[in-house]
């Protein structure tokens, strides 16, 4: 599901999508940062079982919503800020793979890093998106 600067995309975020955005950017001769952060599954062990994956669920209208308040605040907060990507996995996400990719596009390295984690803190806080981890004996829990 594609909202301008945001995207819900089924199953892990690939190296494609990436390199999608990154191509974007080039255009803007005005940029001479980006910030990237990039979450990845990690295979946690919970009471003698292995995390084998997470299943991500969303509220994709009010992701929508949340996104553009984000991107809001941080392009008011942070004046040299150009352009705020989020990209999110729905579904499932096997350990080892990525779920999150966030990049802050700035005219100056300062703002673009310090903005990419405002962003990642705001995700944290209030992104409508919620983990199942899944478990190596097929077990599972709803992450908190």
């Amino acid at each position: 599901m594609s909202m301008g600067n945001m995207i819900l995309i089924p199953g892990p975020v690939k190296t494609s999508h990436i390199a999608e955005y990154f191509n974007k950017t080039s255009d803007d001769k005005s940029a001479g940062a980006h910030s990237v952060f990039l979450g990845q599954v990690r295979s946690d062990m919970v009471d003698d079982r292995t995390v084998r994956a997470i299943e991500y669920s969303a509220y994709e209208e009010m992701v929508a919503k949340e996104t553009l308040r984000i991107k809001e605040i941080i392009m008011t907060a942070f004046s040299d800020v150009k352009d705020v990507v989020i990209v999110h996995s729905t579904g499932i996400v096997k350990a080892g793979e990525l779920s999150l990719f966030v990049m802050v596009t700035a005219g100056h390295r300062d703002h673009a890093t310090r903005a990419c984690r405002h962003v990642l803190e705001m995700i944290k806080e209030n992104f409508p998106v919620w983990k199942k981890e899944i478990f190596d004996d097929d077990t599972h829990q709803w992450q908190h």
